[in-house]
């Protein structure tokens, strides 16, 4: 049988750069049984979780130590401008650290029960066996450790899904993880073109969980298929349309230059982008001024000139799709202000760029305040206070993050009480903090990776109820 072949195509050149060749059906099946053999096999010779802790640490040291010839590969597949993507090797790590560090207080000690003469009685936390984790590009390798660090470290093997646009992702962290002691197949992988083709590998009762990041299409696809069995679970971290209400009392040149970042960093191509703006009136036009100043000052290029800010978007699908939403906008009688910026009027020939877009007098009527864009795209509304842009943040079928720009922390405070996400900051955006649970509300998704409730999903409690002998 002939394998399927998957080629990945440069967002800079849109030119194919990378292939990679899929698994027939019976190898896919294959994978799974070999996963749930070597989960039996790393319990039994890894039993404590310090010996697991050790194998983490060491990958994690060898990750560092090749964190810049991976960010130039981050960079010639997915995009990013080179000036971050080392970034993201060493956020990943810091990620991991923690997890690591917090492992033995989460997944180290029995919970007792109820004293009582005569009994023991306590609760245990087991490996759940096979984890299929199908992850995303835009930032595989963030993605990633949120899954398989606490995967590994609670004693589960591991098969990765990536994206067809980072395929090497995978490769290099078997290798990683191998050379720092990782016994053989705990971790193995498969390329295939959609999640759709792993139908076969989740029905299979040798896989008992699925992490999956992605679209919510996706994401419900998966769950469906699962839907059929009782003795496999699904985490999904979807997509986001995340909101950001500036009250009438902050400092605006402040705040446009970090809404900004938080709307078009990585050319917004993030589940947590600050994708709609929601001003007040006070200080509307104050704050579309300093946004006109940001813009103006940012490049938009080469994603491997180190002096470019925002490079490509992923495909031309998705440069598309973004396109289409601006001009919805517009036909709808919202106003392009975007600033004056040779950048942005003279991008590079080849490639899918998308210069960003200062949209306003945009309203919940218009694609852009509703459909995840996941570009770079500032869609700023007019509010008339709290009650208004709250009830405007909440109008949406997504809840992952929010956030509050407000001088009085105080105040911003009491609005999270009323915002729908699952993560709400005060004067910050875009951060997914590993000592707090990174979750997503309504279709955003289900289920919890970071901080000590992000081990949950990798575990099964086992009840031991002892009685004493009678003598």
């Amino acid at each position: 049988m002939v394998s399927e072949i998957i080629t990945t195509i440069s967002p800079t050149t849109n030119k194919p750069i990378l292939t990679r060749h899929g698994l027939p059906p019976d190898e896919i099946l294959r994978l799974g049984t070999t996963a749930q053999k070597a989960h039996k096999s790393f319990i039994k010779t890894h039993p404590t979780l310090s010996s697991r802790q050790k194998i983490i640490t060491k990958a994690l040291d060898i990750l560092l130590e090749r964190q810049d010839a991976l960010a130039r590969e981050l960079t010639e597949q997915m995009g990013r401008p080179i000036a971050y993507t080392a970034k993201e090797i060493t956020t990943a790590v810091k990620r991991a650290e923690y997890m690591n560090k917090i492992a033995p207080e989460v997944l180290g000690k029995d919970i007792p029960g109820e004293p009582e003469q005569g009994f023991k009685r306590y609760l245990r936390r087991e490996p759940v066996g096979v984890i299929l984790v199908i992850f995303a590009w835009n930032y595989p390798y963030l993605i990633l450790v949120n899954s398989l660090i606490p995967a590994l470290l609670a004693g589960n093997s591991v098969i990765l899904k990536p994206s067809p646009q980072t395929p090497t992702i995978v490769e290099h962290i078997v290798d990683i993880f191998k050379t720092a002691g990782l016994p053989g197949n705990v971790i193995q992988y498969l390329h295939c073109g959609t999640p759709l083709d792993l139908r076969p590998l989740i029905l299979l009762p040798d896989v008992n969980h699925i992490c999956f990041t992605g679209s919510v299409a996706a994401g419900i696809a998966i769950q469906q298929i699962a839907a059929s069995r009782v003795s496999v679970s699904v985490g999904l971290e979807l997509g986001g349309k995340d909101p950001a209400y500036v009250r009438s009392d902050v400092d605006v040149a402040w705040a446009a230059e970090e809404i900004v970042d938080g709307a078009i960093f990585n050319s917004g191509q993030s589940c947590c982008a600050l994708e709609r703006v929601y001003v007040h009136e006070e200080v509307y036009d104050a704050f579309i001024r300093e946004v006109q100043k940001v813009l103006s000052n940012y490049k938009l290029g080469d994603p491997m000139d180190k002096t470019t800010n925002i490079g490509p978007v992923v495909s031309t699908r998705a440069k598309d799709a973004i396109l289409a939403q601006i001009e919805d906008a517009k036909s709808k009688g919202a106003k392009d202000e975007t600033p004056e910026n040779s950048t942005f009027a003279s991008p590079p020939k080849e490639g899918n760029f998308v210069a960003p877009v200062l949209l306003t007098g945009v309203n919940h009527t218009m694609d852009v305040m509703r459909e995840e864009t996941f570009g770079p795209v500032i869609p700023v509304q007019k509010v008339s206070g709290d009650d208004e842009a709250v009830g405007l943040m909440n109008d949406s079928q997504f809840g992952l993050t929010a956030s509050i720009w407000t001088k009085d922390v105080a105040r911003g405070e009491e609005l999270t009480r009323l915002v729908e996400a699952g993560t709400v900051f005060v004067n910050r955006a875009d951060y997914p903090s590993p000592d707090l649970a990174w979750t997503g509300w309504k279709d955003s998704g289900k289920g919890v990776t970071l901080s000590r409730f992000g081990f949950e999903q990798f575990v099964k409690i086992k009840s031991v109820h002892l009685k004493d002998y009678p003598k």
